[in-house]
C-alpha cells in the first residue's frame, strides 16, 4: 500500500504532509505534490495534516490514474522535505472541481 495525492491539491499545495513525513517521499511541481510510491512506508501521518483532504490511501476505490500520475511525476520533480505556505490564493481553491482540467501543470516545483 501506498498514500496518493489526488486533485485536491492543485493550486492549494499546503506542505502540512511534508513536514510530518518520516521518508522524505514527497515531490513538488509547480501546483501540486506527488508522493513517490516506492519510497512511502504506509505509515499515514500524512493523510489527517493535509488541510484540503487531498491524501488518500491506494486502497480506496478510483484512485488508479492518480496512483500513476503520483508515480510519474515523482520521477520528474524535485523532492522537497520542507514545509513552505502556500499561495495566498490557496483557501479559493480547496474543493474546486475539475481542477485537473482546469489547472493542472506538469511543471516541476522549487523543491529544496
Amino acid at each position: 500500500m501506498t498514500y496518493v495525492v489526488t486533485e485536491n491539491c492543485i493550486k492549494c499545495k499546503y506542505m502540512d504532509c511534508v513536514e510530518v513525513c518520516p521518508v522524505d517521499c514527497f515531490y513538488e511541481g509547480e501546483n501540486m505534490l506527488v508522493i513517490h510510491p516506492d519510497e512511502c512506508i504506509d505509515c499515514g501521518v500524512c493523510e489527517p495534516e493535509c488541510p484540503a483532504d487531498a491524501i488518500k490511501p491506494d486502497t480506496e476505490g478510483g484512485l488508479d490514474s492518480w496512483l500513476k500520475l503520483n508515480a510519474d511525476y515523482a520521477g520528474q520533480w524535485p523532492n522537497v522535505t520542507e514545509k513552505r505556505e502556500p499561495a495566498a490564493d490557496a483557501k479559493s481553491f480547496e474543493g474546486m472541481p475539475d481542477k485537473f482540467k482546469k489547472f493542472f501543470s506538469p511543471n516541476p516545483g522549487e523543491g529544496d
